[in-house]
Parts: C-alpha cells; sequence; structure tokens
C-alpha cells in the first residue's frame, strides 16, 4: 500500500513494523477478548517522528490508534484493520525535574513507578498509583485519566497534571497549560482517550513525601458492614490516603497469589491508610480503627513498619492477577456509584452473578466509590463471553441508575459504547461528536472509540425520547 511505502521512506526497520506476527503484540490492550491486526505498527523515537507519521496518514486518510504500553482494559487502543498504530514506548525520557517547583515534565512513554523512583531521593512523588503502575505509562494515565488506591485524598490524573503538549493531524502542536485563562482545556485533555490529538509531552505535579504512613486492615463477617464503615469513616472527617474493599473471592484469591496474611474466612476486607505526621497518623490510626470495630469489624490489623504496609498493599495491587490463578478468563469492569449505594449495588451484583451463572470477585476503590468487579468465565465455551458481556452491562447500568457513571478510569474504549447511550442523551452526545470534531476534523485519530454514533444508540435501543417524540426522525430505528 502506498501509505506503507510512504512510512517506509521516512522510518528505519526496528520503528515500523509491518506483517502479521510483527503486529500481533499490537493486536489488543489487556481488554484481550478484542482483538484485530493492524495495516501496521510505527514506534517512533522522538517528536518530530510522531508529526511525520501523523501526516503521512492525514495525507493518505488512515487511521491512526496511538497506544501507550497496552495496559488498558476498555479496549481503548483496540486497532483498526485498515489504521497505523502509534505506539509511544520510545518516548520514554524524564525530561526535567523541578524539584523547588515539584514538578517534572516527561514524555509519554515513560512508566508510572519511574517517575516516582526518579525523585525520590528528593523527598517527592508522584500520587496517582494505577495498580498497573510498574508497567503502565503516564501518556496512556493522561488519556485514560487514571486513579490508583491513593486517589481518594491526592486525587486522578487530572488533579495531578499541571500541562500537557498534543500533535495534531496536521502535525502542529498546541501546549495546554494549568495558567492558561477561560474554559478548562486541561482537563479535557485528561481522559480524551486519544481521539483529540497525539500526547507527547506531559508536566506532573509532585508532592513531597508524607513523614509516616500506616494502614488499617479490618475484616468483617458481612460485605454490607464493610460498605458502611466506608461512610463512617469518611463522616468522621477522616481523608484515607486510601480506602480499598475486597469481598471474599479476592481476598482468598489476592492471600494464595501474594501470602500476605489476609483472614480468608472473612467476607470482606477494608484497608484504610493514613498519612501526615507521625503523630497525627497515630492519632488518625486509631481513630479509623474504633470507628471499624464499632461499624463491625471482628479483627483489627495495624501495619507496624513500611515493610508490612507495602506487604498489605501488595495483595490488594495483585488481586486482577490473582484472580485470573482461578478462571481460564475474566473481564474486569469499572464504574462509579454513591457510597452510600455500595451495599446495595453488592447486593444487585451477587443476584447478577446467580442470574447468569458466572462468578464475580469484587474489589474497589471504596473511597471514592470506584467499583471493579471481575467476571470469571471461559472464552472456549461457546456464547459465554456474550454472556459476560450482557453481564457487565446490567452492572453499568445499575451505576447510572444509581447516581454514578459508566467509568471511574479505565475509559470507555470499545467496551462501554453501548453504556453511553445509557448514561448520555443525544444533546450531550451531539457536543461530544462537536468536541472531537473542533480537534480532530479529520476523524482519524481513534475513530469509533469512547463517544458512540446516535445510530448506535438507537441500535441497542437506548435513543431517548423527550417530549414523547425521538430526536433525529431521520435515523433508522431498529
Amino acid at each position: 500500500m502506498e501509505v506503507i511505502q510512504a512510512l517506509r521512506n521516512v522510518f528505519h526497520q526496528d520503528s515500523l513494523l509491518v506483517g502479521e506476527e510483527a503486529c500481533r503484540p499490537f493486536e489488543c490492550d489487556a481488554l484481550s477478548a478484542y482483538r484485530e491486526h493492524p495495516l501496521a505498527v510505527v514506534l517512533p523515537e522522538n517528536v518530530e517522528q510522531v508529526k511525520q507519521a501523523l501526516r503521512i496518514c492525514k495525507q493518505y486518510q488512515v487511521p491512526v490508534i496511538t497506544r501507550g504500553s497496552g495496559t488498558g482494559l476498555a479496549g481503548g487502543t483496540l486497532p483498526l484493520k485498515n489504521g497505523i498504530v502509534l505506539g509511544l514506548s520510545k518516548l520514554n525520557k524524564i525530561i526535567k525535574i523541578d524539584p523547588l517547583q515539584r514538578t517534572a515534565i516527561v514524555q509519554p512513554g515513560v512508566r508510572n513507578i519511574v517517575v516516582s523512583e526518579a525523585v525520590a531521593h528528593h523527598g517527592l512523588y508522584y500520587a496517582p498509583d494505577p495498580s498497573s503502575q510498574i508497567a503502565c505509562s503516564i501518556g496512556g494515565n493522561v488519556a485514560e485519566n487514571s486513579g490508583g488506591v491513593h486517589c481518594l485524598k491526592y486525587g486522578l490524573t487530572v488533579h495531578n497534571v499541571t500541562s500537557i503538549k498534543i500533535i495534531d493531524m496536521d502535525g502542529t502542536e498546541s501546549v495546554f497549560d494549568e495558567k492558561d485563562d477561560g474554559i478548562d482545556l486541561l482537563a479535557l485533555m485528561n481522559g480524551s482517550e486519544g481521539l483529540l490529538g497525539v500526547i507527547v509531552e506531559i508536566k506532573l505535579k509532585l508532592l513531597p513525601k508524607p513523614e509516616a504512613a500506616q494502614v488499617v486492615m479490618a475484616a468483617f463477617h458481612s460485605v454490607g458492614d464493610c460498605a458502611d464503615a466506608v461512610t463512617r469513616v469518611l463522616e468522621q472527617g477522616i481523608i484515607p490516603a486510601g480506602l480499598e474493599m475486597m469481598d471474599k473471592f479476592s481476598i482468598m484469591a489476592a492471600e494464595a497469589f501474594a501470602k500476605v496474611g489476609y483472614p480468608t474466612e472473612a467476607e470482606a476486607l477494608l484497608l484504610c491508610e493514613v498519612d501526615g505526621s507521625h503523630d497525627q497518623v497515630q492519632v488518625d490510626a486509631k481513630r479509623v480503627a474504633d470507628i471499624l470495630t464499632q461499624a463491625g469489624a471482628y479483627q483489627i490489623q495495624l501495619s507496624q513498619n513500611e515493610a508490612q504496609r507495602i506487604a498489605l498493599w501488595k495483595g490488594r495491587k495483585n488481586a486482577f492477577p490473582a484472580v485470573g490463578r482461578f478462571s481460564p478468563d475474566y473481564y474486569c469492569m469499572d464504574g462509579t456509584i454513591p457510597r452510600s449505594q455500595l451495599a446495595f449495588i453488592l447486593e444487585e451484583i451477587a443476584k447478577l452473578s446467580t442470574k447468569y451463572g458466572l462468578k464475580v470477585a469484587n474489589v474497589f476503590h471504596a473511597g471514592d466509590g470506584n467499583l471493579h468487579p471481575l467476571i470469571m468465565y471461559d472464552a472456549n465455551k461457546p456464547g459465554e463471553l456474550a454472556t459476560t458481556e450482557a453481564f457487565g452491562g446490567e452492572i453499568l447500568k445499575l451505576c447510572v441508575d444509581v447516581g454514578g457513571t459508566i467509568t471511574g478510569e479505565h475509559g470507555v474504549g470499545v467496551e462501554k459504547l453501548n453504556a453511553m447511550c445509557h448514561q448520555y442523551d443525544t444533546p450531550e452526545l451531539e457536543i461530544f461528536h462537536g468536541i472531537k470534531a473542533i480537534f480532530d476534523d479529520t476523524g482519524l485519530l481513534n475513530p469509533g472509540k469512547a463517544v458512540p454514533t446516535l445510530h448506535r444508540c438507537a441500535e441497542v435501543s437506548h435513543m431517548h425520547v423527550h417530549n414523547n417524540q425521538l430526536p433525529h426522525p431521520h435515523l433508522e430505528r431498529f
């Protein structure tokens, strides 16, 4: 094809992968249920090569799917068979660290954990810590607005990014900074899932390492009591650094994998971390332990040193791969609900588990109501993936119906397109498409992701009715 030849004229063979075997590692992200082979994979080594690749793709009207480390769980980097994957893993330099301003300027391919490692000798760290932080890239974190176990106190990626540089399909650079006047376009870029531009540089906010931190682990005989305990802690004015909940199956899986001393007989487990000065941590940890005991916890354990604190988090952060040892496949959902609805939603998920005949392991960023139910299934059984998707769709619908949203940090990708039809009305979807058109009038940046077409919403019977009339009467109804 002409576009391949044009790319070969610019990129060395180590930076341009063509052919089924060469491109196979890029056929999916961590949502491996969906796979597709791209025309080619381009791996630029600098920003100028990114610009060249985009200009060539625009010239030949070839879609571009920007990819980081491929740890995304919503199919956000699923290739198109007529598209190019633009992998940014080679743009992995930390450009500048300013310990006085407490900022770091990095390229998108820098791994999350590397930032904290690079600034540790300054007594600083980067707060957002997704469970995949050892592998996930900062560019991907920005694209999905990732969170992590410490996002309750320190915020999502959007709260820890002060500037972003992007490149559009013309190869033109734009910078969005927190100091800019007017509407907050910087926030718009966080969670934009590759639809608005290719991120090539990010300025991150760094925080001083807390003087001390301590984890309170509480075991409960009842999932409902554990869920209610989350609200009780926050009602007392305590903002934990992390507040995570696990159900019985995820406890057993995590303990079998990490062997950190989780009580496997518990129906639910809560991990609450407090940080700050030594004196404040001692006071807050005791207050949290007392609150959780009053809320029904039958066992309380406080980490006694840094090694034990890290060990207690190790099980939670490895919950996803741990569950994978008990099932041929699992489907990781991501929705967010009001904290007051945690107990109710858990009960409803249990009912759905019985309805669909599929086991579920529940892991939560409980402090901000971010759910991660892991639906276990076997893709080798005909129809079981479709059943799993239907199960997941009902969970997302539940999240919206109780006042929540269909995603907390994984993004929409291709996974939640139908759920978007349930959450948003037609005028809102039209605004999303309008924003896309302003930043990418070619429509070539990650097409078919994140924002469903109105035709799709009509097809899945989620077209919204206003004043007894359907909008867009010219659209075919299914």
